[in-house]
């Protein structure tokens, strides 16, 4: 019965996440995440002396290395018919079945570390999100160019600056100096940054400008 029950909450699974339903429970992933390293980061592991421990633990079955939807459904799968295994030898060797908790208990523990090591190459074919987001701070000195409107002090300015991956980003941007004045179409130099308002200074001289 629990490897009957396993079976079909992996398929339950599987439905969930074909009709688009998963989404409605995708963040249970990072929910699970942010669980843990609170965990990790807590005095839980200072008692038992030992984060390595539970690093290691969670390498050896494979957790966090795919999203959790994913590894429960492998998890399932795999508690199933490790059970399903036990089961079938020992009505071959011992004339009949073990008790329904007695295989479970056994089922789980073999699953864990067998699911860790099928977890480990569908973890290397999955596809992983790549972001090229970085820290305003690291937007001050890149040259921008003012699109909408004329900075003033205390009235910025659109701008358009490119990050060193070649993004663009638009932030607003007031003079330097107090007197100046940043016209629209004018390529700056952010030097530096308050909150959300960045502050440029013009080239003096245009072969001084960017290329």
């Amino acid at each position: 019965m629990p490897f009957a029950v396993a079976l079909a909450l992996m398929v339950m699974l599987a439905v969930v996440q074909v009709l688009g339903a998963g989404d409605l429970i995708a963040g249970s992933d990072a929910d699970v995440d942010l669980g843990l390293e609170a965990d990790i980061d807590g005095d839980g592991l200072e008692a038992i002396g030992a984060d390595g421990f539970l690093d290691g633990l969670l390498s050896l079955i494979g957790f966090g290395r795919v999203p959790f939807l994913i590894w429960l459904a492998m998890f399932l799968f795999v508690f199933s018919g490790v059970g399903v295994s036990i089961q079938a030898l020992a009505q071959t060797m011992l004339g009949n079945p073990l008790h329904m908790g007695l295989a479970a208990v056994v089922a789980g523990l073999l699953a864990l570390p067998l699911n860790g090591g099928l977890v480990r190459p569908v973890a290397a074919i999955l596809p992983r999100d790549q972001t090229t987001a970085l820290p305003l701070d690291h937007l001050v000195g890149r040259d921008a160019t003012i699109q909408i409107g004329t900075a003033r002090l205390g009235s910025p300015a659109r701008a358009k600056v490119i990050d060193m991956f070649g993004q663009p980003h638009f932030v607003m941007v007031e003079p330097h100096e107090a007197s100046a004045e940043l016209q629209e179409g004018e390529n700056v130099l952010l030097v530096r940054r308050d909150g959300e308002t960045f502050f440029a200074k013009r080239y003096e001289s245009p072969l001084l400008g960017p290329e």
